[in-house]
């Protein structure tokens, strides 16, 4: 009776060390749908300035520096850095760590070059800009417009993506994006009469900025210059409005592209991302939610 009772037991415990053993022999487990995303985030990544060690961005494919000059009439002759005392890096006050904060109205051209760090192309832009504000714009902007981003080589009119404030309380935050000024607008009709102009805007009537909490902007462009051009605009991961049927070529001189920040802003600024293809939604809601920042899709 002994014997086959630890004839018995033997066999379990053998039987339970072979279904482990099978166990860690097995396929590995499979990769969370979360870092499997952000490697594909990873990988489409153009640019990414999150001001922890400076202005200058953690990541580019071209040129990392942050350049300053006293226009953007004057860009030609930006130097790297910062020399105004009104925008500096604001310690322990980002999104994430540190953030760049404008203390006044900005009218100096601050920008990125878009050289290399943009995947544009003449015959069908497509890409995502993504960053953070912390503001209330009804208090800290100053009169007129305020255009946190605009990316063009030449005007915010002239084969440009930005995104504003428009310039009176209570302000609404819009999407804008106008190729070639001369094809779209060859009468220079001023904005605010031409509807080729007001028709296309993307406008919030009730952005959810507020002084001390953050808000992430998304802007989703594809096939500008193919003739059916679209972009859309998402703020705090949901998507606000979209602009199609933008037929205009987007003709850019690139050594003269920039990525201009602040235009007219004040406030805190913090996580720019540039990235190489149209993120879909469910990537707008990773980057919305994103632990560790933008820096952190990069090993």
């Amino acid at each position: 009776m002994l014997e086959t009772q630890k004839s018995a037991a033997w066999l379990a415990v053998s039987v339970i060390v072979g279904l482990l053993a099978a166990g860690c022999g097995g396929p590995p487990p499979e990769e969370p749908a979360a870092s499997s995303s952000n490697a594909s985030l990873g990988e489409a990544l153009m640019l990414a300035a999150s001001f922890d060690d400076g202005w200058d961005a953690a990541f580019a494919q071209g040129d990392r520096r942050l350049y300053a000059a006293p226009s953007y009439e004057e860009q030609d002759a930006a130097t790297p850095g910062l020399t105004t005392l009104d925008i500096q890096i604001a310690y322990d006050a980002g999104h994430f760590q540190h953030a760049l904060k404008f203390s006044k109205k900005n009218e100096q051209a601050v920008f990125y070059r878009g050289q290399d760090n943009l995947a544009y192309s003449e015959t069908g832009w497509r890409g995502t800009i993504s960053f953070w504000l912390s503001l209330d714009p009804a208090v800290d902007l100053e009169p007129g417009f305020c255009d946190p981003i605009q990316i063009t080589d030449s005007a915010y009119n002239d084969a440009c993506v930005w995104v504003d404030f428009t310039r009176d309380n209570p302000r609404q935050f819009r999407l804008g994006v106008f190729g070639d000024l001369a094809v779209w607008n060859p009468e220079e009709i001023p904005p605010d009469k031409n509807p080729a102009f007001t028709n296309r805007l993307v406008a919030v009537d009730q952005p959810p900025f507020a002084s001390g909490q953050w808000t992430h902007v998304a802007i989703v462009h594809d096939g500008l210059g193919s003739g059916q051009g679209s972009a859309k605009l998402f703020l705090n991961g949901k998507l606000q409005g979209e602009a199609s049927g933008i037929s205009e070529p987007f003709t850019w001189d690139v050594s003269k592209a920039a990525i201009r920040l602040g235009v007219n802003y004040v406030g805190l600024y913090d996580e720019i991302a540039i990235f190489n293809r149209p993120l879909t939604d469910e990537e707008i809601q990773t980057l919305y939610t994103l632990e560790g920042g933008v820096v952190s899709l990069r090993p």
